[in-house]
């Protein structure tokens, strides 16, 4: 075992702790993972495009800046998610685990050359953990609100229903945390299949009346012409632009739930195209609607895809959808913690094993009312989904440039990549997500602190334990005596008594 430059053990955790997948039929993994791991990505349309537009930057809904924008959330999707997490990320697993830390662990137990700058990896890894509290806690209170809010749409008049309703919503969630996420997932996977059915049906609708959007969209070009025309505004766009890939980093934290291939398997064939339809769907309504018409659309344009008569049907699905979201990163929260638990980060907790099959499927009580806590607190002081968007994508961004610098290490010295194809990927995946980062630096004075004032804090108790437990075994080896010391001595003055226990008979 490697003992890291901050005290903590970053080798592997003893074979009687280390995760395990589910197990059971590829197509039965798929779809409950369908029901845990995508929820935060799928709910993603409720509020990315609109917030690209008619968030605290608006955006004139005109085909420069749809097409633009479609162009940078296809091709961002494509990038962040489907190549470096999907294709790459996912196969550094620590025995089924994902997650930063599992990233860290790899690197320290596969690999020797890396001790010059053991504590620069140690210290990336645990950083981007702690930014992943911060995600974990922005998500549920984003995801619930912003599909609530979706009852304006029905009816103006519910506006002040809209926090009482969440806030009890997400009470339910985290009450029901204990049953496990295969109970859970049992029954938010078949909610999941219909959601995404839903939203790629509604943009298929849209797509008909305007199906230039289709090439537009997978046209890089058109992110270029963006960017030419108006350069300020798509570099602040991609701030918004990212909230459509947020959910990449709790996929790979959730990979111990329901392991590698069923996970890549939803993604490609199920849970992507449905994404790209809704955008695209969302993208044809507002360049088939007149000016005036498409500025007001835009200000909700995904409960706007449905029917008068179905839109409280689709508010409906969106909020149990968005329920399903908030699950993604508890679960993942509750990985994180027993990893770094397992590292040596965190003090011991209570850890409750809700599957018989599955080692990954965990509920940690302690976390779940701390997150609980943390995000009721978010909803009564940000009250909208757009004020909380401005908090958003600094997590999330932050955690995936140190994902980028991690799995640097690991296709240099682990896999031993070539060296002109790793680089060359890396380089893709480093500009990609400093441009993101950078964009949502903006975001900071207007709410983006929040996420880096928990990732501070956390990643300040997380490295003092590790420190202060350094510390105590340093101490104790100092007072104990030595093993080959204690047996001559314990050879010499033993001795051999009367009796049943000394007994030679």
């Amino acid at each position: 075992m490697n003992i890291s430059a901050t005290g903590a053990a970053v080798a592997e955790a003893p074979e009687d702790i280390a995760h395990g997948h589910a197990q059971g039929s590829l197509m039965k993994l798929a779809v409950g993972a369908v029901g845990i791991v995508f929820g935060d990505i799928g709910t993603s349309p409720i509020y990315a495009f609109r917030e690209t537009f008619a968030g605290h930057h608006k955006l004139v809904p005109d085909s420069v800046h749809v097409y633009g924008v479609l162009s940078l959330i296809f091709w961002s999707m494509m990038i962040i998610v489907t190549l470096k997490y999907v294709s790459i990320i996912m196969k550094a697993d620590n025995k089924g685990e994902g997650g930063s830390l599992a990233l860290l662990a790899l690197i320290n137990r596969s690999t020797t050359d890396t001790k010059r700058w053991a504590k620069g990896i140690v210290l990336l890894g645990v950083f981007a953990t702690a930014l992943f509290y911060g995600d974990s806690m922005i998500t549920p209170a984003i995801s619930v609100l912003s599909a609530v809010e979706g009852l304006t749409t029905v009816e103006g008049s519910l506006e002040p229903f809209v926090i009482p309703i969440a806030v009890a919503i997400l009470i339910g969630l985290f009450l029901i945390q204990a049953r496990g996420t295969a109970k859970v997932g049992a029954i938010f996977g078949p909610v999941m299949i219909i959601y995404f059915i839903t939203i790629a049906a509604l943009g298929c609708m849209h797509i008909v009346d305007h199906p230039s959007v289709l090439w537009h969209t997978f046209n890089p070009l058109n992110a270029v012409h963006f960017y030419t025309v108006d350069p300020l505004r798509a570099f602040i766009a991609m701030g918004s632009v990212v909230l459509a890939v947020t959910g990449a980093e709790a996929l790979y934290a959730d990979m111990g739930h329901f392991g590698r291939n069923p996970i890549r398997v939803s993604w490609l064939f199920f849970v992507l195209p449905a994404l790209l339809l809704n955008y695209m769907g969302q993208g044809a309504m507002l360049l088939s609607l007149p000016p005036g018409a498409a500025l007001e659309t835009v200000k909700n344009p995904f409960f706007f895809l449905a029917p008068d008569m179905l839109r409280l049907p689709l508010v409906l699905l969106a909020t149990a959808a968005t329920i399903i979201a908030s699950q993604a990163v508890i679960s993942g929260a509750f990985s994180v913690t027993q990893q770094a638990i397992q590292l040596g980060f965190i003090p011991r907790l209570k850890i409750t094993h809700t599957s018989e099959t599955a080692a990954g499927q965990i509920y940690i009580p302690a976390i779940n009312w701390a997150l609980m806590t943390m995000v009721l607190v978010l909803v009564l002081n940000f009250r909208t989904s757009s004020n909380l968007a401005a908090a958003y994508g600094i997590a999330v961004t932050g955690a995936m440039f140190i994902d980028s610098l991690l799995i640097a290490v690991v296709l240099f010295t682990l896999w031993k990549w070539n060296r002109l194809i790793a680089s060359a990927l890396l380089a893709l995946f480093l500009i990609t997500d400093t441009t993101y980062f950078a964009a949502n630096l903006l975001k900071v004075p207007v709410g983006g602190w929040f996420p880096l004032l928990v990732g501070f804090i956390a990643f300040t108790m997380l490295t003092t334990w590790a420190r202060g437990r350094k510390l105590m075994i340093h101490r104790m080896n100092e007072e104990s005596i030595p093993v080959d010391v204690f047996i001559k001595s314990a050879t010499s003055s033993a001795a051999r008594v009367h009796g049943t226990a000394g007994s030679s008979c």
